[in-house]
């Protein structure tokens, strides 16, 4: 059914949509520095939802990008973004972060993500390819965005905008994501690392 709510989503895509053949011809990769501490909410996460964080090595580690797949990464990344309420953790639930997959129809940075990776892997992307990545964002506080790792670069999905940008191109201090070999983190070069991705 997610698969089938993906494809349709594409097939939907606005006209005003990013265009395939603008994506950089010149790929621009984050590269991992070694081991980084989870986040703590990430790993109760884990515990409730195993399958969204196992790896599987037999994926491949990176997105063949087509135009067909680029039209679905385009709607479900629009669509999740203006059907999520934003609101913070601590707002919503009472508590400073907690992830999950917006069952309600309402989440935090983290949440919108999570969402947008889940509609993609059942829509057929290695979720491998798709990690959850913490940054430093414009105000200097913890934030969640997915990295699609692709065969044009790492780029990154976010719910503070539709635009789908190079990692190095959206102005944030990359600090680390999931790991693509195992359930755990690498570092991303960061200097600090923030203990939640709280905010909307």
């Amino acid at each position: 059914m997610a698969a089938g709510l993906a494809l349709a989503l594409a097939a939907a895509a606005p006209a005003d949509a990013q265009t395939f053949a603008a994506l950089p011809s010149v790929a621009s990769v984050a590269q991992p520095t070694g081991a980084a501490k989870p986040i703590a909410a990430w790993v109760t996460f884990c515990q409730g939802y195993a399958a969204e964080c196992a790896v599987d090595r037999a994926e491949p580690a990176r997105i063949s990008l087509t135009p067909a797949l680029w039209s679905t990464i385009v709607a479900v990344n629009k669509r999740v973004n203006k059907s999520v309420q934003a609101m913070t953790d601590q707002d919503h639930l009472g508590t400073p972060d907690r992830w999950d997959l917006a069952e309600d129809g309402i989440g935090d940075c983290e949440d919108f993500q999570l969402l947008k990776r889940h509609l993609l892997a059942a829509a057929g992307l290695p979720k491998r390819a798709m990690r959850m990545t913490v940054v430093i964002d414009e105000k200097g506080e913890g934030h969640a965005v997915l990295t699609l790792i692709t065969d044009r670069g790492d780029l990154v999905l976010d719910n503070k905008t539709s635009q789908i940008l190079p990692w190095h191109r959206t102005g944030y201090v990359f600090v680390k994501r999931e790991s693509q070999e195992a359930t755990a983190w690498v570092s991303l070069g960061g200097v600090s690392s923030p203990v939640t991705t709280a905010n909307r």
